[in-house]
């Protein structure tokens, strides 16, 4: 027979307030059997059968379902449309300084003037349709992806092991997402910077497309830049998901709440701070390999040859300091404001679709 201490003894109370068996009670029912009669068993002692359940129980709310990962596409194909979208005059000026360091070196601001005395402040939304149809695309696979790949590792691991190994799950995912992002990316960023270096080369996207295609063939004209691509996009995306996801868990321990526990408002404001300090690092990182993007989609740059070639010329060309600072401060800032407008979009847009992006806890914390 099971010791079953007496009502009121220390004992009992300790026994009673066990937190194994405060979860047992809180699994299967004060009380209750595992078939949910209501025959009488001592209360917090867990049947073979409930034991047996616990044991083999997987890793909780992780059958999202497939709307879950088609509304975080969706929530990463609107942040990133509308951030991009937003910063694209920005981008236009940073862009011109890269591609015409001789003409635009007086700073953001400078290139702002010089931009709007030249052409007109309408030359501030050249490339504004590539840059919001690729950006909305590229979100759509960078976030869902993350999502769905953080998931599946964390179901493949045990939310303990997950949590042990969350940043290099923050970066594989990452990483897997934003290479299946570029393939579909590649062709619009081309054509963005061919209407940026030459605003007189199309009057849409769409024609600017055909005449690159008809001009330059689909591989060399579209995906020329895709090797430099994967080079900007991939260390940027990882370190921007692992510093936000770092970031917003210290912001949430210094607050002394969770995710869970926080309001809609409160995890956005995290997102927010956060999603800033991971641009910073995430434009810094992949500085070098924006400016040879940058310069291999103008016409001409790096001469004839394979594209490994061309971007050996304009590498030695540009040397390694201007290839890491040219158009930096300009880039940060731009980068610093549109990762944390994209974070705190794409939270905003998912409680508003009805779904909370998974956070890696430490499954020992009963607080989430």
């Amino acid at each position: 027979r099971a010791y079953v201490p007496s009502q009121g003894s220390e004992d009992m109370a300790a026994f009673v307030t066990n937190p194994m068996l405060v979860q047992y009670r809180s699994l299967f029912g004060q009380g209750k059997s595992a078939s949910g009669d209501a025959k009488p068993r001592a209360v917090g002692i867990p049947s073979v059968v409930e034991r047996v359940k616990a044991a083999s129980a997987g890793p909780a709310n992780l059958d999202m379902g497939v709307m879950y990962y088609i509304k975080g596409a969706l929530s990463g194909g609107i942040c990133c449309g509308i951030t991009h979208g937003a910063v694209c005059p920005m981008d236009v000026v940073k862009t011109r300084m890269q591609l015409m360091p001789d003409v635009y070196n007086k700073g953001m601001i400078g290139g702002f003037r010089q931009v709007i005395a030249a052409e007109g402040v309408g030359a501030l939304a050249t490339g504004l349709g590539p840059t919001v149809v690729g950006y909305f695309i590229q979100g759509w696979f960078k976030f869902g992806g993350v999502e769905l790949f953080k998931i599946q590792f964390v179901k493949a691991l045990g939310e303990e092991s997950a949590w042990n190994n969350r940043l290099p799950i923050y970066l594989a995912s990452s990483a897997m997402a934003e290479f299946i992002a570029d393939i579909f990316l590649c062709p619009l960023e081309a054509t963005r910077i061919k209407l940026v270096s030459n605003p007189t080369f199309a009057a849409s996207t769409p024609a600017a497309m055909a005449l690159i295609a008809k001009q330059e063939g689909v591989m060399s004209g579209f995906y020329s830049g895709f090797g430099p691509i994967l080079c900007k996009q991939v260390p940027y995306t990882m370190a921007k998901f692992a510093v936000q996801g770092y970031g917003a868990e210290k912001i949430y321990a210094a607050m002394e709440t969770t995710p869970k526990q926080c309001s809609t408002g409160g995890n956005v404001a995290v997102s927010l701070a956060s999603g800033v300090v991971a641009g910073v690092v995430a434009a810094i990182i992949s500085h070098p390999a924006d400016t040879l993007l940058s310069k291999i989609n103008k016409k001409g740059a790096g001469g004839e040859g394979s594209t490994a070639t061309r971007l050996g010329r304009i590498a030695a060309e540009t040397g390694y300091l201007k290839l890491c600072t040219q158009g930096l401060g300009a880039r940060c800032v731009m980068i610093g404001v549109l990762t944390a407008g994209q974070f705190g979009i794409f939270d905003s847009v998912m409680s508003v679709l009805g779904a909370s992006k998974y956070h890696f806890h430490d499954p020992k914390d009963h607080s989430h």
